[in-house]
């Protein structure tokens, strides 16, 4: 008998141990995570410590925002199961550490994503941007008066679209028409409200008041996310689909988009209808105009997507059809949710994401249009985002207040709306890139603006002028780097300080042009005595040589190198030799192809740049001036147009071999051997006074190697200045104390022949930049 009993008592307590676990799975698959969590709990407690029963109720506790109760039960998943654990609670487990605070544990636990799937862009971000907590709470403050509105409730308050002055919103309060209960939350389903906008305070702060519902909208189901086209006759919001999937009719419908309209702005909605790119199958809402109304935007998790939910587009064709929905891309859309688009009036994306490096769940994140593809996300940081879930961003049209919502614990409900104004003081940091041996301008240039941390903030090209500008930078002191580059030229940087106080600063940059007729110039590569290594300051300048090399495939080169007089000639030859043969084989190991370098070949001391021989004494400067390599360009750059300065080889008869006259690498400060001031040859407008600080201007119109100054191509000019430096003759026309006198100057060289003739100013007989004199002026 008591065998007999302990039998039925077995029985019967596992047939009530079964009945529980489908119970919990019955209302986890319903998504009714309340309850579901409460009786994992329980089975949990008897003794059931499998990885469904723990990740379940891990999940359920993570869905309900219990997360210091989730994060004991996705420690003990992981303690148990790590080596099975799937993606996603791995990522769950990381998002919970990081609402409740605890950073690095956080960001250790994503890292280990990386050993169960490889690739995987949130891991990625966070391997790129470790310092990014500490980044992302200590923003400029752009949004203050951040105010917990009046309308919110016990209950879920969020979303937001201001009309003129009615708010629109999306709330779970309990109204006394519909008694049912959601049971994911055990809260009532959503509605659409509207309320009036108002201010209070002598701050004026942004407040909501008097809310009431959108009856010709609300059905049965949830609504939600409503927004209106700009004349208020069109309306788009999200719904739950009313026709469920699958056998299980308990199961969750998915979301639509739905369509209404009315006769005028105060008219009631009617002709309720669902969009045609909405499926039974998946999941699609949260909808959102673009400012010319032709594109709608919207979430899913239709398949072909990146994460858990992507934001999408389509196009709103004329007679009113629709386009094919088009998903926003990698740069926005990550392994996890994105959500609750919002497009601002300049055409800037906001939107919510817990994919994206951040603060804790879903974060508030904005990205920046440019040539109608947007860019990297930025993340808003404090006060906007905090620990948990942050979303429905909205700006009004002038950019002065918004709204967003959050469960954040200082609320009063479950989800609530808060109201910010944004601070209008901003400073802009503009300037122009030029080319630091001519002074022109540069277009397409990139140019990049960096804060103090090394994260790139901003980036744009400059225009035809040469002219960038980096708008409504927040007014704050912070030290920024502004780096220009651009294809065959040596990039330059600068940092600049913002005031903290409105206004516009002027940062100009000059780019060295890394191609100069026939040659690829750089600083010159030095070698110590008798050696032929290549240092690491040879190595520095050599990357440039490779840039060059990488930028045009095509390109083919030979490289000279040269010694000073000290020691035989035959041993000099042969230093040299290994030398140019050591420059070639750094090159080559930088990927470089051996066969787009000609021919590496030392002449020893045969072409010295000065007169230190071997029977002159000279300093150990002059010595290095004789130690040097040339990167001559054989052929790759015919058909380039983008180059920085056209090559011109033998294009006439009166055109000198380009070995002998070329127009060679200028340093930025010559000291003339000639200071008697050259007299023009033509009518020269000359300033009031004129002393040690005038600038003046030149014309140079070649250079060479050799003295050329009696031969018959300069014959004809009746100015003729010679400078000779570094090694180089170089010939200038005439001087000029305006612009405009030198430009006439200059277009009368090119007329007689001399088209690579350009500009060059001049201060106390020493070669400035033309930033130097734009900053005089």
């Amino acid at each position: 008998m008591k065998k007999i009993l302990l039998i039925l008592g077995i029985a019967f307590s596992t047939a009530m141990y079964s009945q529980k676990n489908y119970a919990a799975d019955k209302y986890f698959d319903e998504y009714a995570y309340t309850k579901s969590a409460a009786l994992y709990q329980e089975i949990f407690d008897e003794g059931d410590k499998s990885y469904q029963v723990i990740g379940r109720l891990a999940d359920s506790y993570y869905q309900i925002i219990e997360f210091s109760k989730a994060e004991i039960a996705y420690r003990e998943l992981m303690r148990r199961y790590e080596n099975i654990a799937s993606t996603e609670h791995i990522f769950r487990y990381a998002q919970v550490l990081k609402s409740n605070g605890k950073i690095k544990e956080s960001d250790e636990m994503l890292l280990k994503i990386k050993d169960v799937k490889g690739y995987d862009s949130r891991v990625e971000a966070l391997e790129k941007k470790k310092n990014y907590y500490a980044t992302f709470s200590n923003r400029p403050k752009k949004y203050f008066d951040i105010k917990n509105v009046s309308i919110n409730s016990e209950y879920s308050d969020f979303g937001g679209f201001l009309n003129g002055n009615q708010f629109y919103f999306a709330s779970t309060r309990p109204n006394s028409v519909s008694k049912k209960i959601y049971r994911w939350n055990e809260q009532p389903f959503l509605n659409l409200y509207t309320a009036n906008l108002s201010t209070v305070g002598r701050e004026g702060m942004i407040d909501l008041n008097e809310a009431s519902k959108v009856m010709s909208l609300n059905g049965k189901s949830h609504e939600s996310n409503l927004i209106i086209s700009k004349d208020g006759t069109v309306a788009y919001f999200t719904r739950d689909n009313l026709k469920k999937v699958g056998s299980d009719e308990s199961k969750l419908a998915n979301l639509k988009i739905f369509k209404a309209t009315r006769m005028d702005k105060n008219g009631e909605w009617s002709d309720i209808e669902e969009l045609p790119f909405n499926n039974d199958k998946y999941s699609v809402g949260h909808p959102f105009l673009s400012p010319d109304e032709k594109t709608l935007y919207f979430v899913s998790d239709m398949p072909g997507g990146f994460g858990n939910t992507d934001i999408y587009k389509v196009a709103i064709l004329r007679d009113g059809a629709f386009g094919e929905p088009e998903n926003l891309g990698r740069i926005i859309n990550t392994e996890g949710r994105e959500m609750f688009p919002f497009i601002a009036k300049d055409s800037t994306l906001y939107f919510s994401s817990d994919g994206h490096l951040g603060l804790g769940a879903l974060d508030i994140f904005k990205a920046c249009k440019k040539d109608s593809v947007y860019q990297e996300p930025f993340n808003l940081g404090i006060p906007i985002n905090g620990p948990l879930d942050d979303f429905a961003f909205f700006l009004n049209p002038e950019q002065t207040i918004g709204f967003f919502s959050s469960n954040r614990k200082e609320g009063q409900g479950d989800d609530d709306i808060f109201s910010f104004r944004v601070y209008d003081c901003s400073e802009n940091i503009q300037g122009i890139v030029t080319n630091a041996r001519t002074g022109e301008p540069i277009e397409k240039a990139t140019v990049q603006l960096f804060d103090k941390d090394g994260e790139k903030v901003l980036e744009q090209q400059t225009v035809t002028d040469g002219r960038y500008q980096f708008d409504n930078l927040l007014c704050k002191e912070e030290k920024f780097r502004v780096i220009a580059s651009k294809k065959g030229f040596k990039s330059d940087q600068d940092s600049i300080t913002t005031s903290g106080k409105k206004s516009e600063l002027q940062l100009d940059l000059g780019m060295t042009p890394l191609i100069v007729d026939d040659q690829i110039v750089i600083n010159p590569i030095y070698f110590d005595f008798g050696k032929y290594n290549i240092s690491e300051d040879a190595k520095y300048e050599l990357e440039h040589v490779v840039n060059v090399m990488q930028s045009y495939p095509e390109l083919v080169i030979k490289i000279e190198s040269h010694t000073d007089s000290r020691g035989s000639s035959l041993l000099n030859r042969n230093l040299s030799d290994k030398r140019a043969k050591a420059t070639r084989d750094y090159i080559i190991s930088r990927g470089v192809a051996p066969n787009r370098i000609q021919s590496a070949i030392g002449y020893g001391e045969d072409q010295l740049l000065n007169g230190c021989n071997d029977y002159t004494r000279c300093t150990e400067a002059q010595h290095k001036e004789n130690r040097r390599s040339y990167f001559f360009i054989v052929s790759g750059l015919e058909n380039d147009d983008g180059i920085a300065q056209k090559v011109k080889v033998n294009q006439s008869a009166n055109v000198v071999n380009s070995n002998n006259i070329t127009a060679a690498p200028v340093p930025l400060k010559e000291s003339n051997t000639n200071t008697t001031p050259v007299k023009a040859s033509e009518t020269v407008t000359y300033p009031e006074r004129y002393d040690d600080t005038t600038v003046v201007y030149k014309v140079q119109i070649a250079t060479s190697r050799a003295n050329e100054e009696n031969t018959p191509r300069f014959n004809t000019i009746p100015d003729l200045e010679v400078i000779y430096v570094d090694g180089v003759y170089k010939y200038y026309c005439c001087q000029y104390f305006s612009l405009r006198d030198v430009k006439k100057g200059r277009q009368k060289m090119v007329s007689q022949g001399f088209e690579d003739a350009f500009i060059v100013p001049f201060i106390n007989n020493q070669r400035v930049t033309w930033n130097q004199v734009r900053r005089r002026n």
